[in-house]
C-alpha cells in the first residue's frame, strides 16, 4: 500500500513538473525607445499555459510572448512582423480588420523559446488547461530568429512562422472557400496542381513536373496548405530570391522569385494577387513605423 502511494505521488509530482507553474515567470525588461512596440511583464498572463512567459509584445491585441532565454531584440523583431503583415503600408489602419478580428476571438498568439529543445516548450504545450490553450499558438524560437537579416544565409525564420499564424488563424478562418486547409479551397486547388496532384499524405515520389515537392511527413494535409501559402507569399514578396536560397529550398519549392510564380504558379498568382483580401504586397523589415 505505501510503496502504491509512494509510486502515486511520485508520478503526480513528475507530471506536475512537466506542466506550466502556477504562477507567471518574471524577468527583467529593458525596452528600445527607438522601438514602436513596448515589451510588457507577463504579469496578468491570460492562463496556465502562459505562465512560462515572463513578457511580451501587444501587436494590435494579439500577443507575442516570450520567455527569460529569449532576447528582446528578437520578440520585437517578431512583434515588428507581425504588425507589417497586419498594417502592410504602416498607415496605422489595419489593412484586414475581419483578419484581425478572427485571430482575436481565436486567441491567436506567438508564443517565443530561446530553442526548439526547449524545457519551457516542453511545459507549455502539454499544460492545455483553460480558455487560453497550446491550440491557439504559433511557436518561434530564438535561435532561428535574425533581427540583422538582410537577404542572406541564415533565413530569419520570424518571416515563415508569423505568417503560418495570420493565415492559420486569420485568412483561412475568414475566407474558408479561398483560404481553408482543407480539399477544395482555391489555395488547396491550386497547391494540388503545384503538387501534381491530390495527396492527403505525404507521397513516397512527386512527380518530376511538381515544383512543390514538401516532404515532411508529419505534415498533415492542412499543414501542407499552411507551408505552401507561405512560400508562395514570400516569394511573391521576394524574400526567397537572394543567391543561394534555391539551393537551400529547391527540394521542396521552385518558383522562389515573384516572376516564378507567376508563370510557374498562375493559380496561386491569382489569388495572392486579388485585392479583395488584402494581403501583404511588401515583405516586412522588421521595422514598423507608423
Amino acid at each position: 500500500m505505501k510503496k502504491t502511494m509512494l509510486f502515486t505521488f511520485c508520478l503526480f509530482c513528475f507530471y506536475s513538473c512537466m506542466k506550466a507553474p502556477k504562477d507567471a515567470k518574471s524577468c527583467d525588461v529593458i525596452n528600445n525607445t527607438n522601438d514602436f512596440f513596448t515589451i510588457q511583464s507577463n504579469d496578468d498572463s491570460p492562463g496556465r499555459a502562459y505562465n512560462v512567459f515572463c513578457k511580451k509584445v501587444n501587436v494590435f491585441g494579439i500577443y507575442v510572448y516570450g520567455t527569460c532565454k529569449v532576447e528582446d531584440n528578437d520578440l520585437l523583431r517578431a512583434a515588428n512582423i507581425l504588425a507589417q503583415y497586419l498594417d502592410n503600408d504602416e498607415d496605422g489602419i489595419i489593412d484586414n480588420p475581419l483578419v484581425l478580428d478572427k485571430m482575436i476571438e481565436n486567441k491567436a498568439a506567438m508564443v517565443m523559446f530561446g530553442k526548439e529543445r526547449s524545457a519551457f516548450k516542453n511545459r507549455f504545450f502539454r499544460t492545455n488547461i483553460g480558455e487560453y490553450s497550446p491550440e491557439s499558438a504559433q511557436d518561434l524560437y530564438g535561435e532561428e530568429t535574425h533581427p540583422n537579416w538582410n537577404y542572406n544565409a541564415p533565413f530569419d525564420a520570424a518571416f515563415e512562422e508569423v505568417l503560418h499564424l495570420v493565415t492559420t488563424k486569420g485568412y483561412s478562418l475568414v475566407y474558408p472557400a479561398v483560404f481553408g486547409e482543407s480539399q477544395g479551397s482555391l489555395i488547396a486547388n491550386a497547391m494540388d496542381i503545384a503538387r501534381g496532384g491530390f495527396y492527403n499524405e505525404i507521397p513516397s515520389q512527386y512527380p518530376e513536373s511538381a515544383w512543390y515537392t514538401y516532404d515532411d511527413k508529419t505534415c498533415e494535409y492542412d499543414c501542407q496548405v499552411s507551408e505552401y501559402f507561405y512560400w508562395a507569399l514570400t516569394s511573391l514578396l521576394g524574400a526567397q530570391a537572394y543567391e543561394g536560397r534555391i539551393d537551400e529550398i529547391g527540394h521542396e519549392w521552385k518558383a522562389n522569385t515573384p516572376e516564378l510564380v507567376e508563370s510557374m504558379d498562375p493559380a496561386v498568382y491569382a489569388i495572392l494577387t486579388d485585392s479583395t483580401y488584402k494581403l501583404p504586397s511588401i515583405l516586412p523589415d522588421g521595422s514598423y513605423q507608423r
